[in-house]
């Protein structure tokens, strides 16, 4: 049985990308919906063809990860893109993305856009948050779709594999990949000064060959909810604190107010910044104070 990949998803209709490069249109199985699996962006199935043009989904394989909301699968990296300026540049949100990402196994690269709407202040601003999230081990992209800046940095990372780029709405995700790939003439839109934020432009998950890889824009992350991310979890989607926390005199130490946490020491050195293990702290009473699920 032919083989191939889910490139776009619309209407009950999944476009597999055989691997001789060619777009069959396809259905699922109703085996599908019995057995509660639905077919997602980037998903390797087999399918049957009934002509060269249209076939059915027989299999989904084995995804290496999912995301729910933008639905897609087996995702290698994910573009975090956040403004300077317009939306305002948030590490809270930063942070809460970041560990969405690192808890499902996804390598974040993070990008700050619109660095030429920001004055002299709000740049030096931007570029000593860079070097933070650079010392904690993140690859950080300042860019703007106007300029060029930073593009020629960016293309490189597409190359052989599957991103997506999500972010706040009106934070330029689309105007940077038009910069990448010009004849994609994504839509964009101004930001909504109404609302203070951007509105949706992507409507549905596709992916986009651009500088052999493949790329989806999409809708963004609907929800930024810890649902799965139990407290012992949280270590883990901090790089920076979790390279800290193996020299802890307790295993399992949360890094609250226990003796020797090699953690703690580190922010009262400033060695991590404040707000980084703020932000833990908050994530971590959140999860706390979750209600349980059934």
């Amino acid at each position: 049985m032919p083989e191939g990949k889910i490139i776009k998803a619309l209407s009950g209709f999944y476009y597999v990308l055989s691997d001789e490069e060619e777009i069959i249109q396809c259905r699922g199985r109703g085996v599908f919906r019995k057995n509660k699996i639905t077919p997602l962006v980037g998903d390797e199935v087999v399918y049957q063809a009934e002509n060269d043009k249209e076939g059915y989904i027989l299999e989904v394989k084995e995804r290496k990860n999912e995301l729910i909301r933008p639905p897609i699968a087996n995702v290698d990296q994910a573009f975090l893109v956040f403004s300077s300026v317009e939306p305002a540049f948030s590490t809270a949100l930063l942070d809460r993305f970041l560990v969405l990402v690192e808890f499902n196994s996804i390598k974040p690269i993070i990008c700050i856009t619109k660095m030429d709407l920001a004055d002299e202040a709000q740049q030096e601003t931007i570029r000593g948050y860079a070097d933070d999230y650079r010392k904690a081990g993140y690859e950080v992209l300042l860019t703007s779709s106007e300029t060029e800046e930073g593009i020629n940095e960016l293309a490189p990372f597409i190359r052989g594999e599957i991103s997506v780029f999500a972010g706040q709405s009106g934070v330029g995700k689309s105007s940077l990949l038009n910069v990448v790939r010009p004849d994609l003439e994504l839509k964009t839109d101004d930001i909504s000064t109404h609302l203070g934020r951007g509105k949706h432009t992507t409507r549905h998950v596709e992916l986009i060959e651009i500088n052999d890889g493949y790329v989806a824009d999409t809708p963004g992350f609907s929800s930024l909810e810890f649902t799965h991310i139990e407290m012992e979890d949280l270590n883990g989607c901090f790089p920076d604190i979790q390279e800290k926390s193996e020299e802890c005199k307790f295993r399992g130490c949360l890094h609250l107010k226990e003796p020797k946490c090699t953690v703690k020491e580190a922010y009262d050195s400033g060695e991590i910044p404040a707000y980084r293990y703020e932000h833990y702290i908050a994530f971590l009473q959140e999860i706390k104070e979750r209600k349980p699920r059934y």
